[in-house]
């Protein structure tokens, strides 16, 4: 047997160093080639390490937050063959594991009357009994049971304590299947009805802000605390895009996509922008220079997770509605499911924000630094409005959007919003020269 270190390789683009967020496995395990042994994060992405080798896990070096240097040490496997460690440097680990076995030895020299207290452990035969029931049925004081979002507000929902149901899954990870034999079989706080309904809740827990949590943190701080923001909301008359948009997505072909309201947003923003070279623009504020693009590039918001993505529709103005829709669905899939390239989660001059069915009345949406400007769709809904001395039902949007007020000056973001506005309430205005 021999010992495989794996070092925290090169990601990428200079990085020196990534933040562990979280361990997939730990000493003890057995892993196969390409298994996923812990995630870290760049100053771009979330990537996952995979072991090169087949092996078992000896130790793992470091805690999710903490960060670690390009080839600093993360895993050490015990494997077939010589491994990548010289074997003089081998020994160190085996002496350990052998010491252990050495500490229940002394329970071995006692005569006759220790050895008959040794065959009394029955409990032995009961252990196949403990096999089947989930690991961790208790915690100590402290520890925080493992379990989904879902879980845990379902465990409130009928007055639950995580903290005494056994979890069945991966280190006693609680499912929604674990709470329900724990309700079966009469567990306190397992009970339903009104007392469930108004039972009280008692202590808390503390979340550690690490991984993507901590780059959206210092993102939001960082624009907040740089940039001026200056709102403006506009109310948009969205009848008869919507009228359109039906008709398309109707009559479309198999193999195009359906279109939201974005590839709208998106062909009013490249048509606009162009008068308007100070929004799609990029402000170097510690070089003091704005960056001005010819290129439309257009930064998606899109949820996910682990939080707040923003992937990048480049080159915006050489795509139609069904090519801009196309794009935006394969980069928010990309981000969801943390397979976005380096390269789509940078770049953009322009970012888009929608809440979709959520949007609300208004927002005021956090400029994506080193942007200098943002659009927020808010919720299309129906209301009564005024048009040619008539009350008519029209389906009416609030566009919110947020600019530096260092590079754009408020006349000229109401200016460039207004053109959105007359563009998307004139939806053919979008297909015209």
């Amino acid at each position: 047997m021999g010992r495989y270190v794996f070092k925290l390789p090169d990601v990428g683009e200079g990085t020196a160093e990534a933040e562990i967020v979280v361990w997939h496995v730990k000493a003890g395990d057995t892993v196969e080639e390409d298994q996923n042994l812990v995630d870290v994060m760049t100053d771009k992405a979330t990537v996952e390490m995979t072991s090169p080798v087949s092996g078992k896990v000896i130790s793992v070096h470091g805690e999710p937050g903490e960060m670690t240097p390009v080839g600093s040490v993360l895993v050490e496997l015990e494997v077939e063959g010589a491994g990548n460690v010289k074997e003089g440097a081998a020994p160190a680990k085996p002496a350990v594991k052998k010491e252990e076995p050495k500490k229940a030895e002394p329970k071995k020299e006692p005569k006759p009357e220790e050895k008959k207290e040794e065959t009394k452990p029955a409990p032995a035969k009961s252990a196949p009994r403990a096999e089947t029931k989930p690991a961790f049925a208790t915690r100590q004081a402290g520890d925080r049971p493992l379990a989904s979002p879902a879980v845990r507000q379902r465990a409130r929902d009928l007055g639950i304590e995580l903290q005494f149901v056994p979890g069945s899954g991966p280190a006693g990870r609680i499912s929604h299947a674990d709470l329900d034999a724990y309700v079966e079989s009469g567990g306190a706080g397992g009970h339903a009805g009104r007392s469930a309904l108004y039972a009280k809740r008692d202590g808390g827990e503390d979340i550690k802000v690490i991984g993507l949590r901590r780059k959206i943190a210092e993102k939001m701080q960082d624009a907040k605390r740089r940039i001026p923001h200056f709102a403006y909301v506009e109310e948009i008359d969205m009848t008869e895009l919507e009228d359109l948009r039906k008709h398309l997505n109707a009559t479309k072909r198999a193999d195009q996509p359906k279109l939201t309201v974005l590839p709208f947003f998106m062909r009013a923003l490249v048509k606009v922008l162009p008068d308007y070279p100070q929004i799609n623009a990029r402000f170097d504020d510690d070089a003091g220079v704005v960056h001005r693009s010819a290129a439309v590039h257009i930064g998606i918001a899109t949820q996910t997770a682990n939080g707040l993505i923003v992937p990048v529709v480049k080159n915006a103005e050489s795509l139609d509605v069904w090519q801009s829709a196309e794009e935006v669905a394969r980069v928010s899939a990309a981000a969801r499911d943390n397979k976005a390239k380096s390269d789509e989660l940078s770049g953009s001059t322009i970012t888009i924000t929608s809440l979709g069915p959520l949007g609300g009345v208004v927002t005021t949406p956090v400029i994506n630094h080193p942007e200098v400007g943002i659009i927020g769709p808010n919720a299309i809904v129906e209301r009564p409005v005024v048009r040619g001395g008539q009350i008519v039902v029209r389906k009416m949007m609030n566009l919110s959007s947020s600019f530096d007020h260092r590079v754009v000056d408020g006349y000229d973001a109401a200016e460039f919003i207004q053109r959105i506005k007359a563009l998307l309430e004139h939806p053919a205005t979008l297909f015209m020269d």
